[in-house]
């Protein structure tokens, strides 16, 4: 794969040059650019198949380099600080990211990921989304990418009915009826879901606010849910969900 590295700092190319080299000989770094617009200039010029991307650098983010590309025919590898904001909208799309400092064990699990996901064209769509959801201020609006056994699917966090913990994976229960098993646990969509309108009412539950028809008083409680959904509210949990309904 032809590709970039669009980074700020120089310690950090030289790494992740030497990374690449060493570890991912299937890479082939044509091209590297310490800023935004330097950047937007190496991929008119290379129109690489692959980006690592720094978040955060000056006179600009990875956010708004992606916002000006006409047309994102590339796959993107993020490459950040730990970031609370930027890693929430990363994971939301299910795009590649490496934590600096960089681990080459990841930084090759991330390349052989993008090399699979290549030759079904599916990266370009996660970046779209990415973007979508940075532009959208309205959050049951937002979409998330969900990883299914073939690929992936694409929903909005509004026909997300509630989240149930199933072991390593996590039970989708959609508006439309339908149900999907993803091979994620319930606390990763727990910690991207609960500034969103969700609230973890129970170890095994995650719900969304906007589905809620009644609530019984209990030791914890039970919410009713449209579509008939009943879910148990554990005592511990109760008075942070009750203070969603307090204005």
């Amino acid at each position: 794969m032809k590709a970039i590295m669009v980074e700020d700092e120089i310690a950090s190319r030289e790494t992740l040059r030497n990374y690449l080299t060493k570890y991912c000989p299937s890479v082939e770094l044509v091209a590297e650019a310490p800023s935004v617009a330097e950047g937007l200039k190496a991929i008119a010029l290379h129109q690489p198949d692959l980006v690592f991307l720094d978040v955060e650098m000056p006179y600009g983010n990875a956010f708004d380099l992606l916002e000006q590309v006409q047309d994102i025919t590339f796959e993107t590898i993020f490459v950040t600080a730990y970031s609370h904001y930027a890693v929430q909208a990363l994971n939301f799309s299910a795009s590649y990211y490496l934590l600096k400092p960089i681990d080459i064990e990841e930084l090759i699990q991330a390349v052989s990921k993008v090399e699979e996901a290549q030759s079904q064209k599916q990266d370009q769509l996660r970046t779209k989304i990415l973007i979508d959801n940075l532009k959208t201020m309205n959050h049951q609006l937002k979409k998330v990418v969900l990883p299914v056994m073939d690929g992936f699917e694409v929903v909005q966090v509004k026909d997300i009915i509630r989240c149930q913990a199933n072991g390593n994976f996590t039970d989708f229960y959609l508006a439309d009826g339908s149900k999907r098993m993803i091979c994620r646990t319930l606390k990763f969509y727990d910690e991207i879901l609960s500034q969103l309108g969700f609230c973890r009412v129970h170890k095994s539950h995650l719900i969304n606010l906007e589905y809620i028809l009644s609530y019984k008083k209990g030791k914890g409680g039970t919410v009713l849910l449209q579509g008939n959904h009943e879910v148990e509210v554990s005592p511990s949990r109760k008075k942070e969900f009750l203070n969603h309904f307090i204005s």
